[in-house]
């Protein structure tokens, strides 16, 4: 699993983040989108070393970046002074990398952080920088740009709440974190459904409509297993194994998902600008 997860990590270091940050308009977010990579290096570089003080300063290197991209979002606040849903989900995926740094850090001195396994740090570094800054972002995205103001507001929030519900599960019981998985897995599943009902549709240029076509279709499958592990650890019954899911869900979500969504977003940009 560690190698999957290793390779899944470095694609939100050197695709999602650098790409993601293109697509957001706002204060220090094109410089952090262009020297991004020069910080993802050491980052991507300790995660095949093994546990000890040279990985965990390279490590530090890439948090201290994430906590700089975190930085911004206070900065954005302050000048939109906007809460609206889709702002709640650009300054979630501002913040979200952070926790994906912090984690990092931690697993590679092999320190439990809060008491944590080792395994769970490390698939927490994925998950922040695809359902924490990915998800959130293209939530936003979607907000901004969908026709159905109910259901496109509902993902902004959903997005990011369920990513924090999941985090705080991981303080409280398996019952929480289920919770934030349902929130989660509504927020995305409403995305998945605007993109394939409202964007796709909209877009003449056939790439275009094809990568957003499959990155919405992709999610209707890796959020219900995401589902089933939150409920078989909630309930006791079996569910996927944590490699499993790293193989599905996770590598699902880089590829068909993020990987797609951003690219799709991006032409996008460039078509409509």
């Amino acid at each position: 699993m560690t190698a999957l997860v290793d390779l899944i990590v470095m694609l939100g270091m050197f695709a999602a983040i650098p790409l993601g940050l293109t697509l957001v308009d706002g204060p220090g977010t094109a410089r952090a989108a262009r020297l991004w990579p020069v910080a993802a290096a050491p980052g991507a570089l300790a995660l095949w070393l093994p546990r000890g003080a040279l990985a965990t300063g390279l490590a530090c290197v890439y948090a201290c970046a994430t906590l700089a991209l975190a930085a911004l979002a206070p900065v954005r606040l302050n000048l939109t002074r906007s809460l609206a849903p889709a702002e709640i989900a650009t300054l979630t995926a501002l913040a979200a990398p952070s926790v994906a740094g912090v984690a990092l850090v931690a697993e590679r001195s092999g320190y439990r952080l809060f008491g944590f396994d080792l395994r769970i740090l490390a698939l927490t570094v994925p998950h922040f920088h695809f359902a924490g800054f990915t998800a959130a972002l293209v939530a936003g995205l979607v907000c901004r740009t969908g026709p159905d103001r109910l259901a496109a507001r509902a993902a902004a929030l959903s997005v990011p709440v369920g990513t924090l519900l999941v985090l705080a599960g991981y303080f409280i019981d398996d019952w929480a974190q289920l919770l934030g998985a349902a929130v989660l897995t509504a927020g995305m599943w409403l995305v998945g459904l605007l993109t394939w009902r409202d964007l796709r549709t909209r877009t003449k240029d056939r790439l275009t409509g094809r990568l957003l076509a499959v990155s919405s279709a992709v999610l209707l499958a890796t959020m219900l297993l995401a589902l089933w592990w939150a409920l078989g650890r909630a309930v006791g019954f079996p569910h996927p194994t944590l490699t499993w899911m790293a193989a599905t869900h996770g590598l699902g979500n880089a590829l068909g998902f993020a990987l797609c969504a951003l690219l799709a977003w991006r032409r996008l940009k460039e078509l409509h600008p």
